[in-house]
């Protein structure tokens, strides 16, 4: 199913690039107005590119950001028939796309760690991948980088889906866990695991980059914006990566700069977010902010590759580059 649904969001931005025409960066002022779909509801998660909007970084590389928090396919499909020029999307998302005629290509990694882990109740013994077997694993369904982390967990172990039961729930994973719906969930390592914990919950966390690296969420642009408007793309990269650095270097400085962009964080429990920041910093650090590494692409595709989800190898380095990184 989730291969047919694939193929049919890719099919209508193929068509999108015969038959619309192409939408490029408004001028405000002296600034380019970037659309940057970001493919979730507004989160401390995203604060380094709260920072990079309050700092000036963004402007001082002429650039005015709008953030739309529309679903990842979406923002791949617009980019790709180039409608727009820029979008925040995890890795596995390039090579499915590429696969189908999308000229999209990486420009910087944002998260150095594959973020997806496994979770479940300590009393189910759920301590290695192996351990998946015969389980009832709830995920929001069978797409995205939930799906993808999950099955890299379990081919890791000699494990498939006709090994364990793969159950629809949604982004309910807290719920679903505490209520014992399932018996393991795939979710994002920084959020989820902290809400369960606070909740009293004794866990244990399978994560993903423990096992396999794999090549993760980043800043994706199209063929043609790299080769008519190459400067736009170093100056949004270098933008990205300034507010990034900012948020490793402090954190709570940067969790306060996100209350004006996140409704209600300023009256969320503080220690519970300052946590999902602190581990998606973890998530993001790494001695070249934005490098994009070719094994973890290689092990994307592998791992598509076995799920059946690509068909025949691609040329990955024509799936990212890291000339843009600084």
């Amino acid at each position: 199913m989730f291969k047919k649904i694939v193929l049919l969001t890719f099919g209508l931005a193929i068509g999108l690039m015969a038959c619309s025409p192409r939408k490029v960066g408004n001028e405000a002022g002296n600034l380019v107005r970037v659309k940057l779909p970001l493919g979730y509801i507004p989160n401390v998660q995203f604060a380094p590119l709260y920072v990079a909007v309050e700092k000036g970084y963004f402007k001082e590389a002429g650039i005015e950001i709008e953030f739309d928090y529309s679903f990842e396919t979406d923002a791949m499909a617009l980019v790709g028939a180039d409608e727009l020029q820029f979008a925040v999307v995890s890795g596995e998302q390039i090579l499915l796309a590429r696969a189908q005629g999308l000229p999209v290509v990486y420009v910087a990694a944002w998260y150095q760690q594959y973020p997806v882990a496994v979770v479940s109740k300590a009393g189910q013994g759920i301590t290695s991948p192996a351990d998946l077997k015969g389980k009832k694993i709830g995920l929001p369904g069978l797409f995205g980088a939930n799906y993808i982390g999950l099955d890299a967990l379990l081919f890791s172990a000699g494990l498939g889906d006709a090994d364990v039961t793969l159950t629809p729930i949604g982004f309910t994973q807290v719920e679903s866990l505490a209520t014992d719906q399932v018996q393991a969930v795939s979710v994002y390592a920084a959020n989820e695991p902290v809400q369960l914990r606070a909740q009293g919950y004794e866990i244990n966390e399978l994560l993903v980059a423990d096992t396999v690296q794999l090549a993760s969420n980043g800043l994706i642009t199209n063929e043609k914006t790299i080769a008519e408007n190459p400067d736009l793309v170093k100056r949004m990269v270098s933008a990205m990566l300034k507010g990034l650095a900012d948020t490793i270097a402090d954190p709570n400085a940067a969790f306060e700069i996100s209350k004006k962009y996140v409704d209600g964080l300023a009256a969320a429990d503080e220690t519970i977010q300052k946590e999902v920041l602190a581990r998606s910093i973890e998530l993001w650090k790494t001695e070249r902010l934005g490098f994009s590494d070719l094994q973890a692409w290689q092990n994307m595709q592998d791992t598509l590759l076995q799920m059946g989800l690509l068909t025949t190898a691609l040329d990955l380095n024509a799936a990212f580059t890291n000339e843009f990184v600084p």
